[in-house]
């Protein structure tokens, strides 16, 4: 016999008699066992608190502390920065203007030239002889000018006696006492003195115009002897060997290199974006590479932009009265320009947008942080000088990253930077 349909017998046969017999102690205990309806609604007013209280809790949550800056702006020098060099002010290749052989010594590279220093001296050869020979023209060109002069005096002569001759036959001739063919004569011996004073005048004229030209001969002469001497157009430093003892000279041959160091040039290329910050005379230095400091101002301004990188040079004249500074070094020069306004933040409190804009975060009216994109204008040890922000404004300087716009942030102010 299964014990298992035994049991399911009893307890089939136990819960009949309950329903049909003791019906009516069933129900009393059911209602004894359920909660009153004052019961549940309690419980249902406990439930909606504990959900406010749950929301209040999340909104609270959403509230981010930050750390922030109340910054005032304030007026800064602004300055254009560009990496330039340094330039002589001056470098010239001093060349032979004549043909002639080297006589003198050679001076070698980095000695100290003075202006009208002889750094090549040429052989005159036969350029004496022919200073001579002009000259000698010059003195006969002079000597025919007293018999020019003596010629014009004679004819002025003539022409005054014949004046007086055809006056006095003109007299006899109104008076009958002279033929009409004498006053005829007289007349013509006028105009033949005439014309002898005009060729005397051209005699003298000759002469003059044979000095000029024997004076230029001289010039000449002289100024080709004076290119033997070839010398120092200006004060500096020879920078090649001048020519060689015995070395043949050609026009346009080279004689030596100088270069002018004092003042010096500093040079840069200026964005077409900042140029028109540039100005003329404005103060400027610059930091050559074995980090020495210069000094100068603005000498020079481009009109015309490089083609290639559209640039704009500039330069900036420095003193070098002891040559420390030499040509061709790299410099970053920075050239002041007119103020603006800026505010001075840590440069931790710099944050990106999702389109890689550089800027802050700061808190608005409504205590909601928002994104603002800035310019860089100078940076410091203190911090960074930031523009386009408004006068005054709240950056966030600790927090930043973990804030987008429009979210609620609860400040707390630190001091500003000075």
């Amino acid at each position: 016999m299964k014990i298992v349909p035994v049991i399911t017998a009893v307890f089939v046969t136990a819960a009949l008699y309950l329903l049909i017999f003791e019906r009516d102690r069933l129900f009393e205990f059911a209602q004894e066992s359920a909660p009153s309806a004052q019961e549940a609604t309690e419980a249902e007013t406990a439930e909606v608190a504990d959900t406010d209280m749950d929301s209040a809790e999340e909104e609270v949550s959403q509230v981010v502390r930050v750390v922030a800056l109340a910054s005032e702006a304030q007026t800064i020098e602004n300055a254009v920065v560009v990496r330039g060099r340094t330039e002589a002010a001056r470098q010239v290749m001093v060349a032979a203007e004549t043909a002639g052989l080297v006589i003198s010594e050679p001076l070698r590279k980095g000695a100290q030239i003075t202006v009208g220093d002889t750094m090549c001296q040429l052989d005159p050869g036969t350029r004496l002889v022919s200073l001579a020979e002009a000259e000698a023209r010059l003195v006969e060109a002079q000597g025919r000018i007293p018999e020019a002069e003596a010629a014009v005096a004679e004819a002025d002569a003539r022409i005054a006696e014949a004046e007086i001759n055809l006056n006095a036959a003109v007299r006899l001739s109104e008076d009958g006492f002279a033929s009409e063919t004498r006053v005829i004569s007289a007349e013509a011996a006028l105009e033949a003195a005439q014309a002898g004073r005009q060729r005397a005048v051209t005699g003298l004229a000759s002469a003059d115009a044979g000095i000029q030209a024997a004076e230029a001969g001289v010039a000449a002469a002289q100024r080709e002897i004076d290119r033997l001497a070839i010398k120092a157009p200006f004060s500096g430093l020879l920078e090649t060997d001048s020519a060689e003892l015995g070395s043949l000279m050609q026009p346009g041959s080279p004689c030596a290199t100088i270069i002018q160091l004092d003042p010096i040039k500093l040079v840069g290329f200026v964005p077409e974006d900042k140029v028109t910050q540039v100005e003329l005379g404005a103060l400027a230095g610059a930091r050559l590479t074995d980090d020495s400091q210069v000094r100068g101002t603005v000498t020079f301004i481009s009109r015309s932009a490089d083609p290639v990188t559209r640039t704009f040079r500039v330069e900036v004249e420095v003193p070098n009265t002891d040559l420390a500074i030499r040509d061709g070094q790299t410099a970053d020069i920075l050239i002041a320009s007119a103020g603006r306004t800026a505010h001075l933040v840590p440069q931790s409190a710099l944050t990106l947008d999702d389109n890689g804009a550089l800027g802050v975060r700061i808190i608005d009216d409504e205590s909601k942080a928002q994104f603002m994109e800035v310019t860089a204008l100078r940076d410091t040890t203190e911090g960074i000088w930031l523009g386009d922000l408004p006068d005054k404004v709240n950056i966030i300087t600790v927090g930043q990253e973990y804030v987008v716009d429009g979210v609620l942030v609860e400040p707390t102010f630190s001091e500003a930077e000075g």
